[in-house]
């Protein structure tokens, strides 16, 4: 098994026992050579695929040009980035053309930086209170890992032992539209959620519930925030998951794929009556909207501007949700919830956790990760190519049967190690494939490892 403990870094992190040295397209390889399909995506920061070219391309041209001046001053990128989410986004909010952007770095500098405006809007223009300001959120939803997003968590491991935390917060179950109603009074400024709950398992909620959601809001004065940071940029099938249900939100939280798996960058953008009560002063980043992070935004935004990779991750997500059937169908998960290229994985407990399923896939090739007790995510790169997505879900498969049959190191169904292999593929990784015909397409040579298994220890 590779050591994944390093003395110096907290252990903050319990990483699967594997260490990442390169990577391309798809696939990314360990420091002894063996080949992976990655199936995690970084949490969705990597919706283009490793070290797509034309990032790269852009990042390289403004690393040679200038690549942080601070907000101190303006620089020829940052109009250019702000338009071009306006151009891409904003029509998809209530902000339409006339959207505002707010760049920031992280995930949760965006949601931080909606809430700052949404209560700012409630106190200055909707007239509440001074400190009195609430905001309805979703229980099982994951925002960040600030003190405050956090206390919005009710996940005790995310949560505990990091309080006080902060109030104006009322959580109520996702998917439950009778319990926002009822959470709402006069001092509510807005409702923020994920479309889609990713960390939660990819939880999708009524398709009522969005519908539901913009009409409350609407009636009510209250600004309507999607946190997109792991839904957005194409991955559910369409540009912004609340596209799914025709909702346009007030705001919208983006990021991960934003910075093209490359650098940093998020940003929130939408409607000119909210982002507009942030003047100079009242919010800010260093690094927010810096020329680098602007040059991949730009680039990042051109792609999904051709609509093709929305358009792979719906075709691609359909095979992925024919083959996640058929599974439960055979008894060997208890459930599977697809939307687009992305899909949360019911573990029956009886054969195993969802880390133990996720040993089991790293051991036959491919990466994914476990989100709580016996569930797992799949969202590997829209770039995938249907030979490489059947192959990952034939190793899905076959890591289940080793469950059943088994135990988490596959029983003695398990092959012999490809002791023999330099730990290298023969098969050249893909790269960006949104003009290769899947024909075209060779797959990766699946490969078995030893590391894993009882006897490897």
């Amino acid at each position: 098994m590779a050591d994944t403990t390093h003395g110096a870094l907290a252990p903050t992190y319990h990483p699967l026992p594997v260490t990442i040295a390169r990577a391309h397209g798809t696939h990314v390889w360990d420091t002894d050579g063996n080949e992976f399909l990655d199936f995690l995506s970084g949490y969705s920061a990597l919706n283009f695929g490793h070290l797509h070219q034309g990032l790269v391309a852009a990042a390289m041209t403004q690393l040679r040009q200038v690549t942080l001046t601070s907000r101190a001053f303006d620089h020829d990128r940052l109009e250019e980035f702000a338009q071009r989410l306006v151009e891409v986004v904003g029509p998809l909010t209530t902000g339409g053309e006339d959207s505002l952007v707010v760049p920031m770095n992280t995930g949760a500098e965006a949601v931080e930086t909606a809430i700052k405006a949404v209560r700012k809007w409630g106190y200055d223009v909707r007239g509440v209170p001074e400190d009195q300001a609430k905001i309805v959120i979703a229980g099982g939803n994951f925002h960040g890992r600030t003190t405050t997003l956090v206390g919005l968590s009710d996940d005790p491991v995310a949560r505990d032992g990091f309080g006080p935390f902060g109030p104006g917060f009322v959580r109520v179950p996702f998917g439950d539209l009778q319990a926002v109603a009822d959470a709402v009074d006069d001092t509510t400024v807005a409702v923020l959620m994920e479309p889609v709950q990713g960390e939660a398992g990819v939880v999708i909620p009524p398709d009522d519930f969005w519908p539901g959601l913009r009409a409350l809001t609407a009636e009510k004065n209250i600004a309507l925030v999607a946190d997109e940071i792991q839904s957005g940029l194409g991955r559910t099938g369409t540009t912004l998951a609340c596209e799914l249900w025709g909702v346009q939100p007030d705001l919208v939280c983006l990021g991960k794929a934003l910075g093209g798996g490359i650098v940093a960058v998020s940003a929130v953008v939408g409607k000119p009556e909210i982002l507009g009560v942030l003047t100079p002063g009242t919010h800010g980043s260093t690094f927010g909207g810096n020329p680098l992070a602007c040059a991949v935004g730009i680039a990042a935004l051109d792609l999904l501007s051709t609509g093709q990779y929305q358009a792979r991750a719906a075709a691609s997500g359909k095979v992925l949700q024919e083959r996640l059937d058929a599974l439960v169908d055979q008894g060997l998960l208890t459930g599977a919830r697809c939307v687009g290229l992305w899909a949360g994985v019911d573990v029956d407990p009886k054969l195993g956790t969802g880390r133990e399923l996720c040993e089991a896939l790293l051991e036959r090739g491919v990466l994914a990760k476990d989100t709580h007790a016996s569930t797992i995510r799949l969202s590997p790169p829209l770039s995938i190519v249907q030979p490489e997505l059947e192959m990952a879900l034939d190793i899905l498969e076959e890591s289940l049967v080793a469950l059943r049959d088994g135990g988490p190191g596959g029983g003695a169904g398990e092959e012999p190690a490809d002791d023999g292999s330099d730990g290298d593929s023969t098969t050249a990784p893909s790269t960006d494939t949104s003009d290769i015909p899947d024909a075209e397409v060779t797959p990766p040579r699946k490969r078995r490892r030893s590391r894993l298994s009882p006897a490897a220890g």
